[in-house]
């Protein structure tokens, strides 16, 4: 079996690879669900110009290519809260480990140099037993958001101490 190297990096709106991952979100997250990025902007405004952006790529013959993606709202809604959003990656790269390794780079900025006190996401109801294993806990009863199952989860940074 052949082993691809995955590279995990923060970019920013201005890298090559911003593209890649606004096109991974669309096609895992907000298209399955009728969904589009002017729609989740007008959920939290601004918030695409605030977020950071963690992406997992591989080489490919047509050029670096984004097959996770993970992004960080710090501060929000207040300040030393940070929101985990938008986590997807590639169907034929999924249980792979990428999406781990992701939320652990988010992680390490949160409450590494951001300094963050806790982290939150709203978790799928198909997505909770990944962030359980993480160390992350539900703390909510289930809603809907976007038509679709969540569960607020929550990460204290001691918990990463």
């Amino acid at each position: 079996m052949l082993r691809v190297k995955i590279r995990y990096q923060r970019v920013s709106r201005e890298s090559p690879l911003y593209k890649g991952s606004v096109d991974l979100r669309m096609r895992v997250l907000l298209e399955p669900i009728g969904y589009d990025m002017a729609m989740l902007e007008a959920e939290i405004p601004g918030a695409e110009e605030k977020l950071e952006h963690f992406v997992a790529t591989i080489d490919h013959p047509q050029g670096e290519r984004v097959v996770g993606i993970v992004c960080l709202l710090a501060d929000y809604p207040e300040k030393g809260v940070g929101k985990l959003m938008q986590m997807a990656v590639d169907p034929q790269r999924q249980r792979e480990g990428i999406g781990r390794a992701l939320v652990v780079e988010l992680e390490k900025r949160a409450f590494g140099s951001l300094g963050l006190d806790s982290l939150f996401c709203h978790s799928r109801f198909d997505a909770v037993e990944f962030y359980k294993r993480l160390g992350w806990e539900v703390v909510s009863e289930m809603f809907m958001e976007a038509g679709v199952e969540h569960y607020k989860m929550v990460l204290k940074g001691e918990a990463r101490a």
